[in-house]
């Protein structure tokens, strides 16, 4: 009696392109960027190594860059994913952030504001070139939760050297200074949680980017 193989499931083209696509974003991170990715789909970034990650409600953090300039420092790369923003800041940060809050008079209160550091991760971005801007990087960090960059890591560059750091433990030439943007990033958050809690949850409007 001869013995006929079942019939094999069709090849999921769907499945087989976003394998092909997260292959190639894990190879710009850990290739080009030299970045440590975590195993397994859609692709995560290790923290705690090459850097830091400060998350704060992306309307705050979009008012904190915008007095800390376009960026917390030169080629400092930022990512939006959905409702919030992941500033990169020098590894060790995370370490340094309740301690920062609580001398900067920010301890006790809810201000929405963390750190990832050592064994944690972040969702991401599609690798893209240049600087993103605000309205492009918002859309693709939209409905399905994507991240965006809305600056970009530059390939061939030492990330390190444009991260915010503590002054006192050096850091690249023009780095800027990590309590300076903890503390703005902080104030941000505050305001925007007063400003919701006086108007109440059915009179906010939603986030306003340009």
């Amino acid at each position: 009696m001869t013995i006929v193989p079942l019939p094999r499931r069709p090849l999921d083209r769907s499945d087989a392109s976003g394998d092909i696509r997260c292959d190639a974003v894990r190879h710009w991170y850990e290739n080009d960027l030299g970045w440590a990715t975590v195993p397994g789909t859609p692709v995560h970034l290790l923290t705690g190594l090459r850097f830091d990650v400060l998350d704060a409600p992306a309307e705050a953090g979009i008012a904190a860059l915008r007095h800390l300039g376009p960026v917390p420092g030169p080629g400092s790369p930022v990512a939006l994913h959905g409702a919030r923003m992941r500033i990169l800041v020098a590894a060790g940060s995370a370490e340094e952030l309740p301690g920062l809050l609580q001398w900067l008079d920010w301890g006790g209160l809810d201000l929405d504001l963390a750190a990832v550091g050592t064994g944690g991760h972040m969702a991401a971005p599609t690798p893209r070139g240049g600087a993103g801007r605000l309205g492009d990087a918002r859309r693709a960090a939209g409905s399905q939760g994507a991240a965006a960059w809305l600056r970009p890591p530059e390939p061939g560059r030492e990330v390190e050297s444009s991260l915010p750091t503590m002054s006192a433990l050096g850091g690249g030439e023009g780095a800027p200074d990590l309590v300076r943007v903890v503390d703005t990033v902080a104030t941000h958050c505050h305001r925007v949680r007063l400003r919701h809690t006086s108007t109440g949850p059915s009179e906010c409007q939603p986030l306003a980017f340009s």
